[in-house]
């Protein structure tokens, strides 16, 4: 399997997230439907508020695959719905889809 050439940045919380959600818009996001203080369909709830991120990729990651999550996020927009653990390879092609990069 072939690295991906992309930069990443992590937040603990979606409290760390929001204030640079709010001036910057990442190419792809992929949140955990549960977080510390706010859950991940909540957060994306909230980010599609902000003008800059109406039409960022967001892919959801939880170890819990329910209907219910999997409606609200495609309702929000969310691209794709995506199961704990992940494998690298599943993580590359569902990046590679929705953003424009070379492999190495």
């Amino acid at each position: 399997v072939e690295p991906l050439a992309v930069n990443f940045i992590g937040f603990k919380s979606p409290a760390e997230a929001l204030p640079y959600l709010e001036e910057h818009q990442p190419d792809l996001l992929f949140l955990d439907i549960i977080m510390p203080g706010m859950d991940g369909l909540s957060l994306l709830r909230h980010l599609r508020s902000f003008a800059n991120q109406k039409d960022t990729p967001v892919i959801m990651v939880t170890s819990k695959d329910y209907d219910q999550d999997r409606s609200v996020a495609k309702q929000l927009g969310a691209v794709a719905f995506l199961i704990k653990p992940l494998r690298f390879k599943e993580i590359r092609d569902i990046v590679c889809k929705h953003v424009d990069i070379k492999l190495k």
